[in-house]
């Protein structure tokens, strides 16, 4: 677009010109066309806006039509009250957070309090005082096996791919998180050259098709694995079970995104569609997957070593928790992950269709847990729409020690929902392969940004537990949220989702509602009783 502005910016001048040297009354128009083009090159050379960058001229246009839109629309018809998708308010929050500007609203509640959905935080008639001096809280991730525990920041940067983003958008990421001080999860594609470059704490990821981590054949790799494992960026391991947009359904990254450099990375076939398999083949039962745990910990020199799943069939978890009590062996971290989250492509039936939600699934994994007794040594990661600091609050109260957030960091860098992600053409240089798009992304400005963004959030968070009477996310309970379940009844996140008592899932008679997903579930396999019957 940049090569296309300069040449019709050089036509238009030497046409306007010549007309003038035959027609001078034609010269009143360079009063229009230099203008333009004077506009059009300071597009082209500030790094604010990657989409003037990359569109010159053309590019604010997308600026003129919101000024041009109904205020009322904008804050009250594409509002909505229940987990507050990405509407047009939650938008404006993240954009004005990661730019520093003043976030507050006018006027009031923007929501309608009345309305099936709403949520709410309890506060306290004695609340306390923040302290703007003092750093947030952040919580140890590492169990009893662990050597290396890692501090993480209780809000971190959600899997992402190399390749299904840039690399300026990756490198944008990560020196955010490293001016911050939390962590950036690379997503199953690899850990890449870009999550090293700028310094910033690593989350890799490994998905089914173990990219960076695996031989030709696509089977698992030991070595490989623990020469990256043990790069002093990388914190943490979580193996990707399933994610919430597209579970039980492998990754899937365009064809027209594997460059030569993504092939190299991926250890794939460049130009083709690569489809990561729907299923781990490092290990097929509980028992194995725990000692597959188990051994990457050790190769990596005792890093915290977790998994990733979108809740499915209940019975699955519980095996795993089985698999637990038996052997000794727990993971560090879980990564619960809600039917709702993004991806850059799935299939319409799996992003709508497939996954429990993320906070029916995190209150069913915080119980299990707890019901077999081994909450203590596992820390519970939330991730699925999470953008304020209010959604930080409520996953806290339903049992997370952590959040990630992924769609949110990548407004922070410009995303402008274009829905493009999928066909390599993204305007802003977000989700593509395309140099003379993502170059528009400036990393240097767009770092800045996703680190405003986190200490804004974070920030937000810690006002609402401290409005609340409390100091740290491990005092909140279900008790502190409420939600409006119907026009004229309301119930509290502890009557929503009832906590089941420490032990209680050990030995029978278990707790009403969870007999058959317990009776039904053995360590031995992933199946259920019921299926092999």
């Amino acid at each position: 677009m940049k090569k296309v502005f300069i040449l019709l910016s050089v036509f238009f001048v030497v046409l306007v010109g010549a007309l003038g040297y035959f027609w001078n009354s034609v010269l009143w128009l360079y009063l229009i066309v230099l203008p333009l083009v004077g506009i059009g090159i300071m597009d082209m050379v500030q790094t604010k806006h990657s989409l003037k960058r990359n569109f010159p001229l053309v590019g604010r246009m997308r600026w003129w039509a919101e000024w041009m839109r109904p205020k009322v629309y904008q804050y009250f018809v594409e509002s909505d009250t229940d987990g507050a998708p990405y509407n047009r308010l939650s938008r404006t929050v993240i954009y004005q957070r990661a730019k520093k500007v003043n976030d507050s609203t006018p006027f009031g509640t923007q929501l309608n309090v009345y309305e099936t959905g709403y949520e709410w935080l309890n506060h306290s008639i004695t609340p306390l005082h923040m302290d703007h001096h003092a750093p947030f809280p952040r919580v140890t991730v590492g169990g009893p096996d662990c050597k290396q525990p890692y501090s993480a920041s209780i809000f971190n940067i959600s899997a992402m791919s190399f390749g299904s983003l840039s690399q300026n958008a990756i490198m944008a990421l990560n020196g955010g998180a490293k001016l911050g001080g939390f962590a950036h999860n690379t997503g199953e594609g690899g850990l890449s050259p870009y999550h090293l470059k700028m310094g910033g704490d690593i989350i890799w990821q490994i998905g089914t098709g173990y990219f960076g981590c695996r031989h030709q054949d696509g089977t698992f790799n030991y070595e490989a694995f623990q020469e990256r494992a043990t790069l002093p960026n990388v914190k943490m391991i979580e193996i990707k079970l399933s994610q919430g947009a597209k579970p039980g359904h492998g990754g899937i990254l365009p064809a027209a995104k594997v460059t030569d450099e993504i092939a190299k990375i991926r250890l794939v076939e460049k130009g083709k569609d690569v489809l990561s398999p729907p299923y781990h083949t490092a290990f097929t039962t509980p028992l194995e997957m725990l000692h597959f745990i188990k051994r990457l910990r050790e190769l990596s020199g005792g890093k915290p070593i977790g998994f990733k799943l979108c809740i499915g069939q209940k019975s699955q978890f519980i095996a795993i928790c089985k698999g637990m009590i038996k052997t000794g062996i727990m993971p560090d971290f879980i990564t619960v992950d809600g039917g709702e989250g993004g991806t850059g492509a799935a299939p319409i039936e799996f992003s709508n269709s497939v996954g429990m939600p993320l906070r029916e699934g995190l209150a069913f994994v915080y119980d299990a847990l707890h019901g077999f007794g081994i909450k203590k040594h596992i820390k519970i990661i939330a991730s699925g729409k999470v953008h304020t600091g209010f959604d930080l609050v409520r996953n806290f109260s339903i049992g997370a020690d952590m959040c990630n957030g992924a769609r949110a960091m990548l407004m922070a860098i410009g995303c402008i929902q274009a829905l493009e992600c999928n066909k390599n053409t993204c305007p802003t240089g977000v989700a593509t392969q395309d140099p003379n798009l993502f170059k528009g992304l400036d990393v240097n400005d767009k770092k800045v940004r996703v680190a405003n963004y986190h200490h804004e959030t974070v920030k937000a968070a810690v006002e609402l537990m401290c409005a609340a009477g409390i100091k740290h996310p491990s005092q909140l309970h279900r008790s502190h949220i409420y939600r409006r379940v119907s026009a004229h009844h309301i119930e509290t996140y502890a009557e929503l989702f009832p906590y089941l008592l420490k032990g209680s899932l050990l030995e029978a008679p278990y707790p009403k509602g969870w007999e058959l997903h317990v009776m039904h579930s053995t360590e031995e396999t992933f199946a259920s009783e019921v299926n092999r019957h």
